[in-house]
Parts: C-alpha cells; sequence; structure tokens
C-alpha cells in the first residue's frame, strides 16, 4: 500500500491527507500542538463560557472552495450562518460603507458608484466558480476557463491604488481599500488589485459566513471525514529533524519555506533552496479577543448588523498606514478587522457577554502591547466602546508565533504578498509545490493560492503527489 507522512495538521495539512487518503494512500499526520487545526481552531480566550475563534474568522474562500465541496463538510456536522450585514466599514462622520451578499443590494446604497461597483465585481461574482478553479491553483497550469481568466486579468494586474480612484465616493473606496488590505501589502504595487476584488466576488458569491460554534467546527468536519479512511493522527509530536518522520513514499509539509529547509535543505537542488532562502514573511498582527457586555456601540447602525467591520478610515488612510507599517513604523491608527461573529451564532456567546474578535496590522516581528491601540481605534468609531469590555487577551507576534510555528514573526499569511512572490509562492516554476526532493511536497499557505481555510494548498500538493505516483485521480 502506498503510504504518506503529513507534517502540520493544519487546514492545508487535513486537506492533503484527505485528498490522498480517498485515492487509497494510507496516511499518518505528525502534529505538534495537542489539537490539529492550525488557523482553524476555537476555544475560550481567557474568560469562560465564550467561543473565540483563535485566528481565522470568516470564510468567503471556506464555503466557496472547490475542495470542500467534495468533501461535503456538511455531512460531518458543519453549519455556516450568515450574518444579516455582510462587512461593513465606518469613516469618522458617522457614515458607512455596506458590503451584503447580494450585488444589487451592496450597489443600491452606493449612490453614483453603484455602477461602478457591479462593473468590478459582478461579473467575477457571477462566474467566481469558474475562476475560482482555476484561480486557486498554481499561476502556471493550464486554466480550466481561460476566457474568464483572460476577463479577470486586466483588473487583476492593476495596483489597488487604481482601482480605488476608479470608485468615486469614499464608502465605496473605503469598502474596497478594506477588502484590499486584507493582502497585507502596499497598495501602489502591480497585482495588488487582484486578491482585494476575488474577495469581495468570494463574499457576494457565498457571504461572509462563520462556522457554527467556532472555526474549530471546520476542522472538527475534517477530522471526522478522515475517519472514513486509513488515517492516523499523531498529536504532541513536534518534527525537529528527518528522524522524526517515519520512511514514506510521500511526505507532505504544512510548514513554512524555511522550516523545510532545515529539514530537507541539504538534499534540495541549489536552485530550489536558494529561492526558499530569499522567500519573505509578511506582515504581522495583533490579535484582541474581548468579552464585551452587549454589543459594540457602533455610531453607524448598520455596522451593529455587520459580521465583519473593517476598521481603518478612508481609502487614503489605510493606503498610508499600510505604507508606514511595512517600512516597519507601529502607527496609531492600524488597519483592523473586527469580527463580531456571535451575531450569526449566538452559541459563541454566555448570556449578555459576547466574544469580539480583532486584529490589526503591525510591523513584521513586533513584541510590544498593542492593546490601547486596538481600543483606541474601535473607540473612534464606537464611542463608549472601552465602557463594556470585560476582559482582554491579546497576541502579539511572539505569541502568535507560539500557537502556530507556521506564523514566524506574527505572519498569519504565509509570506508577504508583493512582487513576484505574490503569485510565484514559494517560488517560480510549473509545480511549485514540489521541493525538489524525490516524493517531499509543500503543500502550506506558503503555496498557491496562499493564505486563507480553503484547503486548496493542501489539495492542489496532494494532487501533484499522486501524479508523481502515477495514481489515477478524481
Amino acid at each position: 500500500m502506498t503510504t504518506a507522512v503529513v507534517v502540520g495538521g493544519g487546514p492545508n495539512g487535513l486537506a492533503a491527507a484527505l485528498h490522498l487518503a480517498r485515492h487509497g494512500v494510507s496516511v499518518t499526520i505528525l502534529e505538534a500542538k495537542s489539537t490539529v487545526g492550525g488557523g482553524a481552531r476555537s476555544g475560550e480566550a481567557g474568560y469562560p463560557g465564550l467561543i473565540n475563534d483563535y485566528c481565522s474568522a470568516a470564510h468567503p474562500l471556506g464555503i466557496g472552495s472547490p475542495f470542500w465541496k467534495t468533501v461535503d463538510l456538511e455531512r460531518y456536522g458543519l453549519s455556516w450562518c450568515w450574518p444579516e450585514v455582510d462587512c461593513a466599514h465606518p469613516l469618522d462622520d458617522g457614515r458607512a460603507g455596506v458590503i451584503y451578499q447580494s450585488v444589487d443590494k451592496t450597489a443600491a446604497g452606493m449612490g453614483s458608484d453603484g455602477k461602478r461597483w457591479k462593473h468590478l465585481v459582478g461579473g467575477l461574482t457571477e462566474h467566481f466558480d469558474d475562476l475560482a478553479e482555476d484561480l486557486l491553483g498554481p499561476v502556471l497550469g493550464i486554466p480550466h476557463h481561460p476566457l474568464r481568466l483572460a476577463a479577470f486579468g486586466p483588473k487583476a494586474l492593476l495596483p489597488a491604488s487604481v482601482v480605488g480612484k476608479y470608485l468615486r465616493t469614499d464608502t465605496a473606496r473605503a469598502l474596497y481599500g478594506g477588502a484590499a488590505a486584507h493582502a497585507f501589502t502596499r497598495f501602489d504595487k502591480p497585482l495588488t488589485a487582484s486578491l482585494g476584488l476575488m474577495m469581495l466576488a468570494g463574499g457576494h458569491r457565498y457571504g461572509w459566513v462563520v462556522a457554527k460554534g467556532g472555526s474549530g467546527s471546520i476542522t472538527q468536519a475534517l477530522v471526522d471525514a478522515l475517519g472514513d479512511y486509513d488515517v492516523t493522527i499523531a498529536t504532541d509530536t513536534f518534527v525537529r529533524s528527518r528522524a522524526d518522520i517515519p520512511d514514506a513514499d510521500l511526505v507532505l509539509l504544512d510548514l513554512t519555506p524555511a522550516q523545510v529547509l532545515t529539514l530537507y535543505g541539504d538534499d534540495m537542488p541549489a536552485r530550489i533552496r536558494r529561492s526558499y532562502q530569499r522567500f519573505r514573511v509578511g506582515s504581522a498582527a495583533f490579535k484582541v479577543d474581548f468579552a464585551i457586555e452587549g454589543d459594540v456601540p457602533w455610531t453607524n447602525p448598520d455596522c451593529r448588523r455587520a459580521g465583519t467591520v473593517h476598521v481603518g478610515g478612508t481609502f487614503e488612510e489605510i493606503a498610508a498606514t499600510e505604507r508606514e507599517r511595512i517600512a516597519g513604523r507601529l502607527v496609531d491608527n492600524p488597519f483592523m478587522l473586527v469580527s463580531q461573529q456571535y451575531l450569526a451564532d449566538p452559541s459563541r456567546s454566555a448570556g449578555n457577554i459576547n466574544p469580539l474578535w480583532s486584529y490589526a496590522h503591525v510591523p513584521p516581528g513586533f513584541d510590544g502591547d498593542a492593546t490601547e491601540l486596538v481600543i483606541n481605534q474601535i473607540e473612534r468609531f464606537a464611542p463608549g466602546f472601552r465602557d463594556i469590555i470585560v476582559h482582554t487577551q491579546s497576541s502579539n507576534a511572539v505569541a502568535l508565533q507560539e500557537y502556530n510555528p507556521n506564523y514566524a514573526r506574527g505572519d498569519i499569511i504565509g509570506g508577504a504578498n508583493d512582487g513576484l512572490q505574490l503569485i510565484f509562492r514559494p517560488r517560480f516554476g510549473i509545480d511549485p509545490y514540489a521541493t525538489g526532493v524525490d516524493g517531499v511536497y509543500l503543500c502550506s499557505q506558503s503555496t498557491p493560492p496562499g493564505a486563507g481555510v480553503h484547503g486548496m494548498c493542501g489539495y492542489n500538493a496532494a494532487d501533484r503527489a499522486l501524479a508523481h505516483l502515477g495514481i489515477p485521480r478524481t
């Protein structure tokens, strides 16, 4: 029987294991922590009775993942929850840009920018599934829908700053800027428009959903699915050297390129080894989990109904703060994500005490305490927020890396999203998952298509591994 070892039990490692197991491979997963899940874990964050997401929160690309659809995670107990408003972006004067799952409803609230919004994302939303099939794989692969991809190409190649100028109203511009900021990079670089547009299209297609009971429910559904096959999960098993990896026909690594170098660097071809050595980490997050009494007192009423709130001010302000942060400077008004998952999933709360998930964009490796900056930014758009805080638990770059060693220097996106690394990660090549060592593949979010609980990095790597062995895939 063909055997495989998967090192790392995050969503991509689990996806890789599942794809291999469904094709008759006997798989062993080695996970350093006491539980699998990586960025898709949930539990209490210092306040009893609440369910907090430890990293990932909303999942527009998760529910739309081509691989998760084939698994049918709902059959294994996963339930998705939709908020009344998908995303809101408040401004200082009390107004806010508002995104609904419906493109038409969103555009109707944008005034003069309604037609422009539909032009930007309407077609992408309508054909999102076709685009996702191509864009969630390696860049140099043969496209299944070349015409759709060609239509998206001119927009994708633009800097996010150009798309920002295309929109006229400050609310629509801010909405796009918040989506573009998920890339953790400057807005004036080519190709940076693509990630924001795909995130918006995915949200309009499927909604900015959350998993009932926390993101850890996605992990549990995957574990239950793996239970149908010949898969062994070994937790509390830290792989420090090649000697810790059992002999197998295939080895898939849900690790960073730097970690792969420590294991296989001596055996990798020089050109691939140099690419891994040049691979750059992305910018860091500073995470704060709040327990709050009641709801956030946002000045804008639509923010009080939104599952996700982008906090950062105008498009121009976000562009400026991202530029400063990338230069290594901590700003007083960082771009932030705030998730009010409990609005869609009340099971996360304990009585009138609710969990509030947030993180701020900070310079790489930031090891200080930015809790007050985070509170001040929310208070800026929700006066009185400080008064409803019952408990806080903060995590800087050091804590995030301790939680998940893949989050090197607090990098939760698996590598910088700028320059050619945005599309060729971890290296330029037809098969970016192959490490150059026979039978060894990288399957983490440092490979295409990058960060997100969609499992596509793991699926793609496992599919290449099966092809390498000549095993027919379905």
